[in-house]
């Protein structure tokens, strides 16, 4: 039997990710209220992270290792949330369109007996290409921003508009899965199996 893993997240997103490194981990969301004020983007991501690790780990017991992430999109350290409206997605899209901006994925693994726990950030650059106004209208219409963190999913059909990324892909699909495995492994929480 494996470890057993917890992921405090109900993104599909996450859930992908995490199998493409090989963990099957059960999903289980937190409940927490995510309202973090005064603090920036790295922080912001760090602490959620740490409060949604801490709370479904508070349910579960002992025995599972607990992964909580949060991201978030910030210009010029503004974050920008889930938009609530079209309004208010349009209105982020054209803050971004032509400019770069950052993502922030913070996470937190809480091992299975209470030893030591581990929080990290993880940041990608992105730069948008200049949109027009009729593309942003056409991209709000098509639903993709709704529940999207600075209202685009990189994965989906916001792709056409992206010009570069420095740094972690996933990252700004919401796990930065390269990291998070190197730091299980250096946690001894995860044992690589061998490819055959």
């Amino acid at each position: 039997m494996g470890q057993r893993f917890i992921l405090a997240s109900a993104s599909p997103r996450r859930i992908q990710l995490l199998r493409q490194i090989q963990i099957e981990a059960e999903v289980i969301p937190s409940h927490i209220e995510e309202s973090v004020h005064g603090l920036g983007p790295k922080e912001t991501v760090m602490t959620l992270s740490r409060q949604k690790a801490a709370d479904v780990a508070a349910r579960q017991g002992e025995g599972a290792v607990v992964i909580g992430a949060d991201t978030v999109v910030a210009i010029e350290d503004k974050i920008l949330g889930k938009p609530s409206d079209k309004k208010e997605a349009a209105a982020m899209l054209a803050l971004l369109a032509g400019e770069t901006h950052q993502v922030y994925t913070g996470v937190t693994v809480l091992p299975p007996h209470g030893e030591s726990s581990l929080t990290f950030c993880e940041r990608t650059d992105v730069t948008v290409y200049p949109m027009t106004e009729d593309e942003i209208v056409a991209y709000v219409d098509s639903g993709e921003p709704m529940d999207k963190a600075g209202a685009y999913g990189i994965q989906g059909r916001f792709a056409a508009h992206i010009q570069k990324i420095q740094g972690d892909y996933n990252n700004v699909v919401g796990l930065p899965v390269g990291r998070l495995y190197q730091e299980l492994k250096a946690m001894g929480v995860l044992v690589p199996q061998e490819v055959l």
